[in-house]
């Protein structure tokens, strides 16, 4: 039986919950080898009775133990916990970032530390139906690749990309993802009520309708187009339903928000603060 690692979670908010969830739904380590790092006393508290491993309030010594340092912090935390812990970080541990537009050189930089990976999953992950993109720096070992692998595996499906640039691209398409398709839904469940639908059926209505298109669009195999023009009878009302859209530039409004998640990515790897909208919508 191989030695399980020693895992240190530094931000266990819900996406560091989500990985502590899933690490031990898939036994890549156990819990009394699972460490959670952060400040709030309570959350750790909450940690230990829902999944008994153990908390600590301080960074530094929970680092100082680690074979992997998941770091799973607020992108302006990120400095100073890399001040905090630098020093610290055994030589022989893979460090693993969650943190949106925190680069490898960033990290690895302020770390002082060459074996990184940089890993962008999304809020599913917490049922262990996401989907993560994943780079790594050339330090990285095959061992380490494989571990690092097996973390993300534990969050649902995993990309592995040599070039770094696709995680900007990821945090904007599937990153960011599960807001637009909360949208769609809100915007759907609203229309059912103001057509006289109560609420509770309305969302069961369109939560089974999205659940069966992608169920569906899965068992088929076919184009998405192909799939569309199916239900899309001449002149019927998913025709005219699309007219409006398509009228509307749904498509291009999807497209263009993207590409806008897309650029705030790579200017927060930049370092740069947010700035308003320059489009008129």
């Amino acid at each position: 039986m191989s030695k399980k690692p020693v895992i240190v979670v530094v931000g266990p908010g819900a996406m560091g919950e989500a990985i502590i969830a899933g690490l031990l739904r898939q036994e890549v380590t156990t819990a009394d080898k699972l460490l959670a790092a952060g400040p709030i006393v309570e959350r750790g508290e909450e940690l230990k009775e829902r999944y008994g491993i153990q908390p600590y309030y301080e960074n530094v010594p929970a680092v100082k133990q680690a074979d992997v340092v998941i770091l799973s912090v607020k992108p302006q935390n990120l400095d100073v916990v890399m001040d905090e812990v630098g020093k610290y970080v055994p030589e022989h541990a893979l460090v693993l970032s969650i943190v949106a537009g925190a680069t490898l050189e960033m990290i690895s930089e302020g770390l002082n530390h060459p074996c990184v990976v940089r890993a962008m999953p999304n809020t599913p992950a917490q049922i262990g139906q996401g989907i993560t993109v994943w780079t790594a720096s050339e330090e990285v070992s095959k061992k380490q690749l494989e571990q690092a692998r097996s973390i993300l595996k534990a969050l649902g499906q995993e990309i592995f990309k040599e070039k770094e640039r696709y995680l900007d691209m990821a945090t904007a398409l599937s990153g960011s993802g599960p807001a637009y398709a909360f949208l769609f839904m809100e915007a759907m469940i609203d229309a059912g009520v103001h057509m006289g639908f109560q609420r509770r059926d309305a969302e069961q209505l369109v939560i089974q309708t999205l659940r069966g298109a992608v169920e569906y669009y899965d068992k088929k195999g076919a184009h998405p187009a192909t799939l569309r023009n199916e239900v899309t009878s001449p002149a019927g009302t998913s025709a005219e339903a699309i007219y409006y859209l398509e009228k509307a530039g749904f498509r291009t409004a999807i497209s263009r928000a993207i590409w806008a998640a897309y650029k705030r990515s790579k200017s927060l790897g930049a370092g740069k603060k947010a700035q308003p909208p320059k489009d008129k919508i």
